[in-house]
């Protein structure tokens, strides 16, 4: 994804975060400035990012840091936010990378999986649009064929970006679509292959076998399929994100984790745990529905923005 003015999109990410920073900070902000380094300060401080679904292991190593600063008798509102983002960023650091399709081998093969409503198929268009955006030239394939409305979507965002579109009748093999869309790709010269996947989790090991059958037969084309697999989260589940990164991080060999609706959760704070718990890290996050609302994580950014903080 490319990166859009940095100014406009950290505003648009503050604001997407707004109630979470405010259900964060404001009690422990005031807290702080009333009576630094108290322990009933520290305690709010511990009870608000447990609320805010930080998890209580890093909780606890913010609750410690804060315990051993030193904040002046005024400290203002600043001060201790600065304090909070140093501390939350600290939890995070070492847990972004980027997704960068076109510096891979071509065309490049990304593979779309996470829960139905978590957002998968919308991330996978906005993807597409900035991609040929760029110049690149986008193949989408649709490989829920037991969902048509989400074949329909994708179709929409394909016309939309100008991206070459695959789909099948209802009920059909997504292995064999995936195959044969990869086999045209190569063939025409595509750049990038996005794959939207099944989320059905009423059945989980029917879905992780389709999934792997869908790997196995990229792999029969090219070992290193897919290039790329995304698991997209919706952090307005709270922590059953983590429960879903558990299905799904383990199975389907998740290399990079997208967490969307970030704006329309008072928790945002999840992505802590979930970024902690995963063996991949967070690559993009989401805090609209426009194009330049999905953008590369950047820790520090965010969590400025958890905070309440602007640059």
């Amino acid at each position: 994804m490319t990166d859009t003015g940095k100014k406009g999109w950290f505003s648009r990410l503050t604001e997407g975060l707004s109630r979470s920073s405010k259900q964060m900070t404001d009690q422990v902000v005031a807290a702080f400035v009333k009576e630094p380094l108290s322990e009933r300060a520290l305690e709010q401080l511990e009870e608000h990012l447990l609320e805010s679904d930080l998890g209580p292991a890093a909780a606890d190593r913010i609750v410690e840091r804060f315990r051993e600063l030193r904040f002046s008798a005024g400290a203002d509102e600043r001060e201790v936010k600065e304090a909070l983002a140093e501390a939350v960023t600290a939890e995070l650091i070492g847990h972004e990378a980027r997704y960068e399709p076109l510096a891979g081998p071509k065309p490049f093969v990304t593979l779309f999986v996470g829960v139905n409503g978590s957002g998968k198929t919308t991330t996978l268009g906005k993807i597409a649009a900035d991609l040929t955006a760029q110049g690149a030239k986008v193949m989408i394939v649709a490989c829920d064929t037991f969902r048509a409305a989400a074949r329909e979507q994708l179709k929409v965002w394909a016309e939309r970006a100008g991206a070459a579109f695959e789909s099948r009748r209802d009920g059909a093999d997504p292995a064999g679509l995936a195959f044969d869309a990869y086999t045209r790709a190569k063939a025409e010269g595509f750049d990038v292959v996005l794959i939207d996947t099944a989320g059905r989790l009423q059945n989980k090991s029917a879905l992780m076998d389709e999934l792997l059958k869908i790997v196995r037969v990229l792999k029969k084309i090219d070992a290193d399929a897919p290039h790329e697999t995304l698991l997209v989260l919706d952090a307005t589940v709270g922590r059953n994100a983590l429960e879903q990164e558990k299905i799904f991080g383990r199975t389907a060999y998740v290399s990079g984790i997208v967490m969307t609706k970030l704006d329309g959760t008072a928790r945002g704070g999840v992505l802590v745990p979930v970024a902690q718990a995963s063996d991949a890290p967070i690559k993009l996050i989401g805090v609209g529905e426009g194009i330049d609302d999905l953008q590369p994580f950047d820790a520090r950014a965010f969590s400025r923005s958890l905070v309440g903080l602007q640059d």
